[in-house]
């Protein structure tokens, strides 16, 4: 069994979709499953510094990358058009077997789709939360148009649609596809423990060992509600805290962020790194007291996962796919979208820090949860058998 995926990006700066594709393909690749990835060297406003046009190993993962057109225009270079992976796709796509496409609106995603139509190769599609009603009020009438024009059909003709989460799959269910479905979660790659973890924190911070640290960290996005987390946590100005807000945007948006930060009056209280990665990134994770996205819309909210394996109490909000399971098992608090619930929000989780017993028996069941549900292995064996059922003719409900 051969499959290719495809995605616009895997740049680090793209955020959790294009990590997750790389996490797995990897471990489809352990259970011996020939698999790779075409993609282009796209890195947000930046372009990677890698091989292009041949198969070349990145992250443990063999890629093949192609240049993007980058002209001054944001928007065409958002779009990643390259006319290189347009013929290596039309030349190779039938050495495949299954092509798996990761995103849409986006040219590289589009004519693959087109192209296995052509070629009568089978394909699914994986939106990340693309089709979710937020994201489509976002430069709408450009969408409209070119979902009715060129992406409906493409998703109409594939094999199945992935989604990883039941929200994302019923806010989907309202453009009436008639496509096969599944969900899928993302899994994790669980980190190591940083010794000591929370004491190097708040050195580095130069800060009370006792200070509660509030931890953001994502893509700097309009979509993750920082106009409201960002009040809100001004109002808790009597309340000791610090705030790590961690990611990056567009230089505009960054700059619209660290305003806000002024104007709200927490810039003094706040620890801006930028993109984190690596121990950089388990420090502040494992470190932290509190996880807080309160965003608009998520495809399934990678970093709240993240946030969860690493004890944090959450705080979320019903935009953000796993709000459900932070109510479930008990995980932390999930206002709506407003100002008052999230300062509400912060200052339950500020004074719940101070029960040890709760906070310890929080952290076992997010371990449990991760361990039971989210591993990549376990996310991995459940799309092999999809991709079987799928080259095989069968239903994919005799899977659910």
């Amino acid at each position: 069994m051969r499959i290719l995926h495809v995605i616009p990006a895997v740049g680090p700066l793209r955020g959790g979709p294009s990590q997750a594709v790389l996490e797995i393909v990897k471990a489809l690749r352990e259970f011996d499953i020939e698999t790779e990835i075409v993609t282009t060297n796209d890195n947000g406003p930046e372009l990677l510094n890698v091989p292009l046009c041949q198969r070349t190993e990145y992250q443990q993962v063999p890629i093949w990358f192609f240049p993007r057109f980058s002209p001054p225009i944001k928007p065409l270079w958002e779009f990643a058009f390259s006319s290189q992976l347009t013929t290596w796709l039309w030349q190779h796509i039938t050495d495949y077997d299954l092509v798996h496409i990761h995103a849409i609106f986006s040219y590289s995603c589009t004519v693959a789709m087109a192209i296995c139509r052509l070629k009568n190769v089978p394909y699914i599609v994986r939106p990340n939360g693309l089709l979710c009603q937020w994201s489509l009020e976002q430069s709408r009438l450009k969408k409209q148009l070119y979902l009715a024009l060129i992406e409906k059909a493409n998703l109409k003709n594939s094999k199945a649609l992935e989604f990883t989460s039941s929200q994302e799959q019923k806010e989907v269910d309202l453009l009436s596809l008639n496509s096969h479905q599944f969900i899928l979660p993302y899994g994790l790659e669980t980190p190591a423990p940083l010794p000591d973890a929370r004491q190097s924190l708040r050195k580095l911070l130069e800060i009370p060992q006792e200070q509660p640290i509030i931890l953001f960290m994502s893509r700097l996005h309009y979509k993750k509600g920082l106009e409201y987390l960002i009040p809100a946590l001004a109002k808790l100005s009597k309340q000791p805290f610090t705030f790590i807000l961690a990611g990056n945007g567009t230089p505009t948006y960054e700059t619209e962020i660290k305003e806000l930060l002024h104007t709200s009056g927490i810039d003094n209280r706040t620890y801006y790194p930028g993109f984190v990665e690596g121990e950089t990134k388990q420090l502040l994770l494992q470190g932290s007291d509190i996880f807080a996205l309160t965003s608009h819309s998520e495809s399934f909210g990678l970093a709240v996962l993240e946030a969860i394996y690493a004890g944090l109490d959450i705080i979320t909000t019903p935009g953000v796919p796993l709000a459900p399971v932070v109510k479930q098992y008990q995980l932390g608090y999930v206002p709506e979208l407003d100002i008052n619930q999230i300062v509400t929000a912060l200052q339950q989780s500020l004074d719940a820090l101070q029960n040890t017993e709760q906070n310890l028996q929080r952290r076992q069941r997010a371990h449990q949860l991760i361990t039971e549900q989210y591993t990549w292995n376990k996310i991995s064996e459940n799309l092999i058998q999809i991709y079987k059922a799928i080259l095989n003719k069968q239903s994919l409900s005799a899977l659910y």
